[in-house]
C-alpha cells in the first residue's frame, strides 16, 4: 500500500472509530454523551480541576466545555468548590453519583473493548497500543480539533 493509500485508510478508519465510540456511549449510559464522559474521567484523574482547564487540556472551545458542565452539574455528577490556593477560582470535582456512574461506564466501555478484541494475539494488543499512544502523542495532536465538540 502507498503511503498516501496508507493515511487515506487511517484517516477514514478513525472517523469510523470516532462514530462508534459517540454511538456507543449513548448505549452505556443515555444521559453520558463520550464529552461528558471524558470531562468526568479527566476530573477523577486530576482530583478536579477549573473548566477552563479542562477546556485547554482537550483543545475544546470553553463554550462547549460550559455546556457540558453545567448539565453535569444540573444532574448532580460534578460540583464546585473554591480552589484552596485561590478562593476566588472555582474547581470541578465528582460527586459520589458521578463517581459511580463513571465507574459504571467505565467498565461496561472496557469490557465492550475486551469482547472486540478478545480474538487478537497479544502481540497484535500490544503493537495496536503502542500505536495509539504514539499517534496520539505525536507533534501536533489534538491542534486540528482545536474548538470542536466531538
Amino acid at each position: 500500500m502507498k503511503p498516501a493509500d496508507a493515511v487515506e485508510t487511517i484517516q477514514r478508519e478513525m472517523t469510523v472509530f470516532a462514530r462508534r465510540a459517540r454511538a456507543a456511549a449513548g448505549r452505556m449510559h443515555p444521559e453520558l454523551s463520550l464529552v461528558s464522559y471524558t470531562l468526568l474521567g479527566h476530573l477523577e484523574e486530576s482530583g478536579g480541576c477549573r473548566a477552563t482547564d479542562l477546556a485547554a487540556h482537550y483543545a475544546l472551545d470553553k463554550s462547549t466545555v460550559s455546556r457540558q458542565v453545567a448539565a453535569l452539574e444540573r444532574a448532580g455528577l460534578i460540583g464546585r468548590r473554591p480552589d484552596a490556593d485561590d478562593q476566588r477560582v472555582q474547581v470541578l470535582h465528582l460527586t459520589e453519583a458521578g463517581r459511580r456512574i463513571l465507574a459504571q461506564v467505565t467498565e461496561s466501555r472496557r469490557a465492550a473493548f475486551r469482547e472486540r478484541l478478545e480474538d487478537w494475539p497479544a502481540e497484535d494488543l500490544a503493537r495496536f497500543a503502542d500505536y495509539l499512544v504514539r499517534y496520539n502523542a505525536g507533534p501536533g495532536a489534538g491542534r486540528h480539533d482545536q474548538g470542536r465538540s466531538t
